[in-house]
This record gives structure tokens, C-alpha cells and sequence, in this order.
């Protein structure tokens, strides 16, 4: 694709080393939407003008083909940028629409990595915030239970994840998917910085219910 010279501009602004997220969310403060833009972005193939080029999409014109093309560029990434550009995508425009939160409820045995990610990692933000009505809590275990060791690394912390908040908000789950993580095993060794919570359940669990409790 060519790229106009208000693209170039920004792109060479952005495509940089020291750039920050902060800095992407005012250049997209001020552009507000511009698909056309935004696809001129992405057509460049960097890690930053690609995060900015989400904040600038037309949800409207997102459907399951141009996602298909997105998550295709995206496998491209190196794996951390792979997962920023995914949960980026996922967090700016996908749960933004119920037509697209309506594709993200189907990706659950989707071919893509990405997508199982973002199905995962969407249902695990749909508990965060302590709601806990919800339907398909049981079938998320059993899946996660039988599936997590054989998933792709990306799936498999957003899986992870999602027991931790299952655990963390539903008191009746919390012995089965604190098991989850002593069963598997899953990130028992991992190093985590200060005043980080790791990710392995019995940790991340305990910790994250002392926060609610204090």
C-alpha cells in the first residue's frame, strides 16, 4: 500500500526505540478515527505504528476476514510484540462492538493462536472486575482443566489466567483452580519483579483474595 505523506510523517515520529504507549494515545487523541490512515500504518510492518494504527480503526469496518488479515500480520511479530499487538487490538476495538465481542465468543477452537488468546484473555476481563453471573464458568474450567497443558504458550497463560480469576471472584471454584495450577504445575518457577503478582494459581490467588479481603 502507499503511504501519504501524513502517514509518513507520523510514522516516522513513532517508529522509535524510546516511544511510549502514552505517546500513541495522544497522536490517536488528536487523529480520532481514520481508517484509511490507520491501514496505511499497519501497511508499514513495525511494532509502533501498528499499535497506533489500532487506536485509529473504524470498528465498523472490522469483520472476521479483516481480523483474519490483522492476526495473520501479527504472527509476523516477534512473540512479546505478537501478544501487545493482540491484547492492544482486543482491548481498543474488538470488545468495543458487540459484533465483534459476538466473533470473539466463537474463537474458543479457532485455527489461530491469536484468536484462542484473545477468546481466553476476553473472558478472563469479563471476570476481573469481580462479576461473577456468569453462564459458562464450569464449561471454562473443564476446558482449561483438560487443555491448558497441550495449548500454544500464548493461549495457554490467557487460560491460566482466566482460573485466576474464576478463583480469585468465586469463592465455590477457588480449591479447583488453585489445584489447577499445584496439577500442571504452571509457572511455579517463575520470576516475577517487585510488586508483581506471578502467575502461578496458588500464588496468584492468594495474593489477589488478601486484596480484596484488605
Amino acid at each position: 500500500m502507499k503511504i501519504s505523506e501524513k502517514a509518513l510523517e507520523i510514522y516516522n515520529q513513532i517508529n522509535k526505540d524510546n516511544t511510549k504507549l502514552g505517546d500513541l494515545r495522544k497522536i490517536a487523541k488528536d487523529i480520532k478515527k481514520d481508517h484509511t490512515l490507520s491501514l496505511e500504518l499497519w501497511s508499514a510492518g513495525k511494532f509502533f505504528p501498528r499499535m497506533l494504527a489500532v487506536l485509529i480503526m473504524d470498528v465498523k469496518k472490522i469483520n472476521q476476514e479483516f481480523i483474519n488479515k490483522i492476526d495473520k500480520d501479527i504472527q509476523e511479530h516477534i512473540i512479546d510484540e505478537r501478544i501487545q499487538l493482540a491484547d492492544w487490538f482486543m482491548a481498543n476495538q474488538l470488545t468495543k462492538d458487540k459484533r465483534t465481542i459476538a466473533l470473539i465468543e466463537t474463537w474458543e477452537k479457532s485455527d489461530s493462536n491469536i484468536q484462542r488468546r484473545i477468546f481466553w484473555y476476553y473472558q478472563a476481563r469479563l471476570r476481573w472486575m469481580g462479576k461473577t453471573n456468569h453462564a459458562n464458568t464450569e464449561e471454562l474450567l473443564n476446558l482449561i482443566e483438560k487443555n491448558i497443558l497441550s495449548e500454544n504458550e500464548i493461549v495457554q497463560w490467557a487460560m491460566n489466567y482466566t482460573a485466576g480469576q474464576i478463583g480469585k471472584w468465586e469463592e465455590k471454584y477457588r480449591a479447583r483452580c488453585i489445584a489447577i495450577g499445584e496439577n500442571t504445575g504452571l509457572y511455579k518457577d517463575e520470576m516475577v519483579a517487585k510488586n508483581c503478582t506471578p502467575s502461578y494459581l496458588p500464588e496468584f490467588i492468594r495474593i489477589e483474595v488478601n486484596k480484596i479481603n484488605n
